[in-house]
This record gives structure tokens, C-alpha cells and sequence, in this order.
């Protein structure tokens, strides 16, 4: 017997990686974000992806940044993926688990954040961090008492066949 294997993936590394797969499974030709909420025991309770709700078919509805009108946009229809993750959930409680996103959580879903419970964030991302949104997102994280944290890049390469 040679012992257990020594390069196998950190926690940190196989939830963002969910993370960022979910991602994947966005159709936003710009920004593709996903989230992976995780018990305190190191358990997937959620994924998430930002997408359109249930019921909307995505060659439905506009996926533009910028139009003439804010209906022309991706904005009023799209749910990011944090609020994605939440919502999928179908177990009890989220108290006191940890949230996984590969970019960092806007003001809307800080609040959602909030109110489920979850009490960590790891992102990956924070390219809005001078934003109002995000200045504003902090603001009430750090209020409520929700720890976030950036994670730490590993350099690690993973390939899957599919």
C-alpha cells in the first residue's frame, strides 16, 4: 500500500470550481456567474447560475447590455445566481453556511444573502468593488455580520472530459 493520494483538491477548490461550472451554464454572452452554498459539514445544499426564471425560455428575452429601452436588456429579467442558489434550495435552513461565487454579490443579492442566513462569502471575482452597488453590497455584509472573503487562486488546472 502506497498511501492516500497527496494532490487531491482543497474544499475551497472544489466548491469554486462548482461554482464556476455552474457558470458555465449561463447563456449571458458577457458574464457568466455561479454559486455553490455549503453547509458548515462541507455539504452542497445549492447551485446557482445567472439565468432567466423557470418557465422563460432564454430565446425569449433580450440578452443586450445596453438598448434604448431598459426592456431591450438583460437586466429586468435575468436573476443573478446567488439569488438562484437561494431559491433552489428545497431543504430547511441555510443559517450559518457558506456561499461560493465567482463574482463578487451585487447589493440586491447581499440582501437575499442576508436574510437566508448565510453567514460567509468566498468569491473569486470583485471587478464592480468601486461601484455603488457593490460599495453599498459591503456596506450592509459588514453590517449584518457576513464575513466575505476572496479566495486564493490556487493556479491549479483541472480539465474534464465530457
Amino acid at each position: 500500500m502506497s498511501g492516500k493520494r497527496s494532490d487531491y483538491i482543497s474544499w475551497d477548490e472544489y466548491f469554486m470550481g462548482v461554482s464556476q461550472l455552474a457558470g458555465m451554464r449561463s447563456k449571458d454572452p458577457n458574464t457568466q456567474v455561479g454559486s455553490c452554498i455549503v453547509s458548515a459539514d462541507h455539504k452542497i445544499l445549492s447551485i446557482g447560475y445567472n439565468g432567466l426564471p423557470r418557465g422563460c425560455s432564454d430565446d425569449d428575452f433580450p440578452w443586450e447590455r445596453k438598448a434604448g429601452s431598459t426592456l431591450d436588456t438583460k437586466y429586468p429579467f435575468v436573476t443573478h445566481s446567488e439569488l438562484n442558489a437561494i431559491l433552489n434550495f428545497r431543504g430547511g435552513s441555510l443559517e450559518g453556511s457558506t456561499i461560493y461565487v465567482s463574482l463578487f454579490p451585487c447589493n440586491e443579492c447581499a440582501k437575499a444573502i442576508i436574510q437566508s442566513g448565510i453567514s460567509r462569502i468566498i468569491y473569486d471575482i470583485d471587478k464592480y468593488a468601486d461601484t455603488e452597488g457593490t460599495i453599498a453590497s459591503k456596506k450592509m455584509l459588514d453590517a449584518a455580520g457576513v464575513e466575505y472573503v476572496a479566495y486564493h487562486r490556487t493556479g491549479r488546472t483541472l480539465e474534464i472530459h465530457l
